[in-house]
């Protein structure tokens, strides 16, 4: 069985879109169980990933292509848990601040987030205060996570976070920030949960806030 997982992992890691459907279609034929799969290959295939990114062993490009064939896998096995009852770890809200259009971050730490074990609800770009935390009322989202890339959205990241504390929901909702002209420091400042300065550090930051 090891070499199967060894298979999925390698698959996630070389990025191969298409034979990862084949070798996940091929462990459900065997019997293996659906959580398994997830976890022992899917899932520490972007560990891995994940690790090699964190050290500069791979790049952005090699991230997004392998996060694509974990996408490639999700989209076979999610019916599958769902009816087997496997539940997420977790539930983020992800999106990029209000007045920014850049998303390659955002999509990345997204599906950085889904590789972990996350069920991933992605707003898109521009997303307005009022709709992060719609959103994650409506999906009882545990964390809603933010990106921006220029500095002239950032306030938004800060009025999310005051209508969180107006509405009573600040630390029921965790809030992790992120991008370039982001830092610790700005975080402290606005009151966020958590800052990372990549997608692996998003996760486990995610993992540290949670508890889990």
């Amino acid at each position: 069985m090891g070499i199967k997982w060894d298979n999925i992992k390698d698959a996630i890691f070389t990025g191969n879109i298409a034979g990862i459907p084949i070798l996940v279609k091929g462990a459900i034929c065997d019997g293996l169980p659906v959580q398994d799969i997830l976890n022992k290959g899917l899932i520490a295939g972007m560990s891995i990933v994940g690790e090699k990114f964190k050290s500069n062993e791979i790049f952005v490009p090699e991230v997004l292509i392998s996060a694509k064939a974990m996408q490639a896998g999700l989209d076979i096995l999610e019916p599958l848990l769902v009816k087997a009852g496997v539940n997420p770890m977790a539930k983020i809200v992800i999106g990029t601040s209000k007045g920014d259009l850049h998303d390659i971050g955002k999509n990345l730490v997204s599906m950085m987030f889904k590789g972990g074990g996350f069920s991933v609800i992605d707003l898109g770009i521009d997303v307005a205060p009022r709709r992060f935390i719609d959103e994650a009322i409506k999906s009882d989202a545990e964390v809603i996570a933010m990106s921006s890339l220029i500095t002239t959205s950032m306030p938004s990241m800060k009025a999310t976070i005051n209508l969180l504390k107006i509405e009573g929901l600040n630390g029921k909702i965790k809030t992790i920030i992120g991008g370039a002209p982001v830092t610790q420091e700005y975080a402290d400042e606005i009151g966020a949960d958590g800052y990372a300065d990549n997608a692996s550090s998003a996760i486990d930051k995610v993992k540290e806030l949670l508890g889990l």
